[in-house]
């Protein structure tokens, strides 16, 4: 038996992260609009085929939908992103080419404090890539810097998700984090005060951060940690 009043809660979550209406939600699923309704309102029981349909459809990860473990979009091992190698240039599919893939945007999102507005605009825009198990609203950019290093090196992309509630945080998970005067990508642990959270570095050589929950304007989930290896 499932629970429906957490996997309804859940399936919100998605619908909200998706940044999805409940009609296009449906749709994207291939669920009759009006048959999720009655699903989220409590009215239809959730069932498997539901489930099935949600995590193939939406690429969910079926322990989290059911149990509310790992991550949404995880795939095994959740502690970590998922690492993709790519060996010399990356081949862009160019700008308005259709089905071309996830846009990749012409930002560093170390470098300075660019306001969200300004970020994912289409003229940032410099292409499409295509590649395996990148989750449907990803967008990819660019990254800098040593705090990350060896999990993340200097001249890295970052596949990214950009998340509506930035109290919903899966502890230990690395982040892009915006504030008023710094944007950086650490991973996010819990403080003893939970008005708090802690930022921290792969690399030893940077030491721990502690910053109000308040102070955190944006927070964008790593999804995938792609490696241009130019060597071959």
């Amino acid at each position: 038996m499932y629970n429906n009043e957490e996997i309804i809660k859940r399936l919100k979550y998605i619908i909200s992260e998706m940044r999805m209406t409940q009609n296009e939600f449906a749709q994207h699923i291939g669920v009759d609009s009006s048959n999720l309704s009655k699903y989220l309102n409590g009215r239809l029981a959730i069932n498997e085929s539901l489930i099935n349909r949600v995590v193939v459809n939406a690429g969910l990860s079926k322990k989290w939908l059911e149990t509310g473990d790992e991550l949404p979009f995880a795939k095994p091992q959740p502690s970590m992103p998922g690492h993709t190698l790519i060996s010399g240039r990356i081949s862009y599919e160019p700008v308005g080419a259709a089905g071309a893939g996830i846009p990749v945007y012409d930002i560093d999102v170390t470098a300075g404090v660019m306001p969200r507005a300004r970020m994912f605009v289409d003229e940032n825009i410099i292409g499409y890539i295509d590649l395996p198990d990148m989750a449907h609203g990803c967008r990819i950019v660019k990254v800098s810097g040593d705090s990350m290093a060896p999990v993340i090196r200097s001249g890295d992309m970052l596949a990214v998700r950009e998340l509506t509630n930035v109290s919903h945080i899966f502890w230990g998970q690395i982040y892009v984090v915006l504030l008023d005067d710094y944007c950086m990508v650490k991973y996010l642990r819990r403080h003893d005060d939970p008005q708090m959270v802690i930022l921290r570095s792969e690399n030893p050589q940077y030491d721990d951060m502690e910053v109000s929950r308040g102070d955190i304007r944006e927070l964008m989930f790593v999804q995938n940690i792609i490696h241009i290896d130019t060597r071959m």
